[in-house]
């Protein structure tokens, strides 16, 4: 508890630099984690427009079958990247240095990932590549999909919008500790509280099975909430307690081949887990309904200025 305590403490600037940006950050920080507030925001989504889905990536996946999945389980499997763009996006990952550990002074490329533990010492768990990604035409296209945008503003709301684009490395390492488990959202279940109404889009950019950092899922937990777990600043909480009192059958771990996608609702709980026998590789984009951070990429701790 003081070490989770004494992290928090950590990240007060990066939260104070929130406040000072959009001062409408500090309600929802405040109470979006208490399930009363949550359900009064969602009364003040505004009516979804309609969208020309015809240039989609995905014109097998059905807007509305998404939208039921998600109010019920907060989860939805079925969307597939055509092969042209999931190998497009692979080659850029491939030759682009990314960033380790959150750290914009430590460049390397994927291939270079052991070697780079060896010369460093410490554990290198992830490889985020930030504003890079946009470099990356086929990662834009997936950002701009119609039929993306239409799903969220079917859920979210008509103001629904692209608030980040995240492409980055999991990495296998015999080095780590719980602090870079942490770092690497690895070791507890949490929610993510960065708007009143989100919806995320991950794709696996090479196949993930349980060996290769697979996303988990609670089904039902981004509408269902214990008490102890809305009052309370710490949002991660271990997998005996969500196992113990969300249940076993809850939990869904997400696997699947090059391309495999999913959407889901981030209030629900969710961790990812260590890639043990190779890397994964994964392209998010996000969606909400506030404005967004403009000073920093998701992901990165420390305080920077635009």
């Amino acid at each position: 508890m003081v070490s989770r305590i004494g992290r928090m403490f950590k990240r007060l600037p990066t939260h104070i630099a929130d406040i000072k940006e959009n001062p409408r950050w500090l309600p929802m920080f405040a109470l979006g984690r208490v399930m009363l507030f949550r359900e009064l925001a969602w009364k003040f989504k505004t009516a979804p427009g309609q969208l020309d889905l015809t240039n989609t990536l995905f014109p097998e996946v059905p807007a509305e079958k998404v939208s039921e999945r998600l109010r019920q389980d907060g989860l939805f499997q079925g969307f597939r990247l055509p092969a042209a763009v999931r190998s497009e996006i692979s080659s850029f990952a491939r030759r682009t240095p990314c960033f380790g550990n959150f750290d914009r002074k430590f460049e390397l490329v994927a291939q270079d990932h052991g070697a780079a533990e060896l010369a460093t010492g410490k554990a290198i768990l992830t490889g985020h590549f930030f504003e890079r990604v946009l470099d990356c035409e086929a990662a834009r296209r997936v950002q701009k999909d119609p039929l993306l945008l239409q799903i969220a503003q079917n859920y979210l709301g008509g103001e629904a919008r692209v608030t980040a684009t995240r492409l980055w490395w999991s990495f296998p390492s015999a080095r780590a500790n719980d602090y870079d488990l942490h770092l690497a959202s690895q070791n507890r279940f949490h929610f993510d509280l960065d708007d009143w109404r989100m919806i995320k889009y991950f794709f696996y950019i090479e196949a993930v099975d349980q060996d290769t950092g697979p996303h988990v899922y609670v089904l039902g937990s981004h509408r269902q909430r214990v008490l102890r777990h809305q009052f309370t600043l710490l949002v991660g909480q271990s997998s005996q307690e969500i196992e113990r009192i969300y249940g076993r059958d809850a939990i869904v771990m997400l696997t699947g081949p090059e391309g495999f996608g999913f959407a889901e609702d981030p209030f629900g709980f969710h961790t990812g887990s260590l890639a043990k026998s190779g890397p994964r590789l994964v392209l998010e984009i996000s969606f909400g309904v506030s404005e967004k951070l403009h000073r920093r990429f998701h992901g990165e701790p420390v305080v920077r200025s635009s």
